[in-house]
């Protein structure tokens, strides 16, 4: 993580996160703590990253989730050069 990151809050948060195993606990922290525009933002660039994973182009993933392509570029640009989180996530 760049050191902007890196901190002790953030490290906080990211426990909070793993401590949630089931998916009614996260969806209500989430809920909690972001807006409805941060939860679909971040949802809408779970399924890019998904849809990049599975070989879909620009096209078809702006038609399918409605992103932007900077939002695809960001999302791929992280997926292959990022620490690793989306595929993570991904991969299970």
């Amino acid at each position: 993580m760049p050191d902007v990151i890196r901190n002790e809050q953030t490290e906080n948060l990211c426990r909070a996160f793993a401590g949630l195993n089931d998916p009614e606990n996260v969806r209500a922290f989430l809920e909690d703590i972001a807006s409805p525009g941060e939860i679909r933002a971040m949802s809408q660039r779970l399924e890019v990253a998904r849809l990049l994973h599975d070989g879909m182009t620009y096209p078809e993933i702006m038609k399918a989730t409605g992103a932007g392509t900077a939002t695809i570029s960001r999302v791929k640009r992280c997926l292959e050069y990022g620490p690793g989180g989306y595929r993570a996530v991904l991969g299970k």
